[in-house]
């Protein structure tokens, strides 16, 4: 079974930038799709958002 929510750790092993970095990203995914500070990001939208291949994404981040 594979998780379906990405985090900043997980940004950074994806971008090779900082953690702070992850934050950065997750938040401005959050601002552009309208949610709220306590939900999550998934990994199919942080892949839309950013341009990536889903599987490239998911392999990386296992």
């Amino acid at each position: 079974m594979s998780r379906i929510c990405i985090y900043p750790k997980d940004v950074q092993v994806v971008t090779g930038k900082s953690e702070r970095y992850g934050r950065t990203i997750i938040n401005k995914i959050k601002e552009h799709l309208n949610k709220e500070s306590h939900q999550l990001v998934t990994i199919d939208e942080f892949c839309d958002f950013m341009g990536f291949e889903i599987s490239k994404v998911r392999g990386l981040i296992k």
